[in-house]
């Protein structure tokens, strides 16, 4: 029986030979407290008071709520008037608040109590670029400045982008982790958030530099995206994503997965809307998750989880029957216990 890495490396490789179905985020270690995120997210609970990250956007987290949000309004986005953002906001400066090893000491030692034979280490880098705009500035201002003031956007999109890039970098070279979980939504359940065409100006080649190098540091890439993005699938590939992870069932998975034949694998597919949710019975949640890893799984290449871009439903109970589903399908089909 091979171990939760080795499993987990089998999946997502093209040819692997996996002996059992991964369960969600198994074989992962999540590494979270690193200076980077800690500088620019500081600390958030749920019921805290609005606070400011380092980029100036008001996040809330209201009890009751999944998670932070970011809060924008015309009293509270950060860039009024783009054409003069540096004006608003000013880049948070990674290298000098972030780069003094001492920082990163504690991080070792964290990693040091991690079975490696057993998990592969995982770096975090949330909010990304598409995301930040919108933190930034609203989802109707970032639209609509695609469109009016392309030139601004652009330079914006690159000081971001540049951000990222040395966000990601400081991770990789620290860390040293084996995989680098990266948010970014570029949809919603039904379509990309801006043309393809506008996606691949501004905001690919600002993760071909990224991803790049984190690529060629040898670092399994797992880009979050709970979205709908069948429009864009080779330019993922382009830029060296890995794994997608929250892939919508909105999506076709299938025609997908026949068309990257295993150049990128897919990680998802458990419709958080039907599942996640306090009237949901277990044999709902058994029903959703069974007809993931029947239809999905058998391609290959697949893990199947939850959408959201962390482990874990707003619901235990969910979580719980997510879990014995797979273990039962893993039994069934292959004849392996977890």
């Amino acid at each position: 029986m091979l171990t939760k890495k080795q499993n987990f490396l089998e999946t997502i490789k093209k040819g692997g030979k996996p002996d059992r179905i991964v369960k969600q985020y198994e074989g992962l270690y999540f590494f979270r407290g690193d200076p980077v995120n800690t500088y620019i997210r500081g600390t958030r609970f749920a019921g805290m008071p609005p606070m400011k990250d380092r980029w100036g956007t008001t996040i809330i987290w209201p009890e009751g709520v999944i998670a932070a949000m970011p809060h924008v309004t015309e009293e509270t986005k950060v860039i009024k008037d783009i054409t003069c953002w540096r004006d608003f906001v000013k880049v948070p400066d990674l290298i000098a608040n972030c780069s003094a090893d001492e920082l990163w000491e504690p991080c070792m030692k964290q990693l040091e109590n991690v079975d490696r034979d057993e998990y592969l280490i995982m770096a975090f880098a949330p909010t990304g670029l598409f995301e930040r705009l919108h933190f930034l500035m609203g989802f109707e201002d970032t639209l609509v400045n695609f469109m009016l003031e392309p030139e601004a956007m652009m330079d914006l999109c690159e000081a971001i982008g540049e951000y990222r890039y040395k966000g990601m970098k400081l991770l990789v070279d620290h860390i040293k982790p084996d995989v680098l979980l990266s948010h970014d939504d570029w949809g919603n359940k039904t379509n990309l958030f801006i043309p393809p065409d506008l996606w691949r100006k501004f905001i690919k080649p600002q993760y071909e530099k990224a991803y790049g190098y984190v690529h060629d540091k040898g670092v399994i890439i797992i880009h979050h995206a709970d979205s709908f993005m069948e429009q864009i699938v080779e330019d993922m590939v382009d830029i060296h994503i890995d794994v997608w992870q929250g892939i919508l069932p909105q999506n076709d998975i299938v025609k997908i997965q026949k068309q990257l034949n295993g150049r990128m694998a897919l990680m998802g597919g458990i419709d958080a809307a039907v599942v996640d949710r306090p009237d949901a019975s277990e044999e709902v949640i058994r029903a959703e998750t069974r007809r993931v890893l029947e239809t999905y799984c058998p391609q290959g290449n697949f893990i199947p989880c939850i959408t959201y871009g962390l482990g874990g439903t707003f619901y235990p109970h969910v979580d719980k029957f997510i879990d014995d589903e797979i273990d039962r399908y893993n039994r069934e089909v292959f004849g392996i216990e977890s």
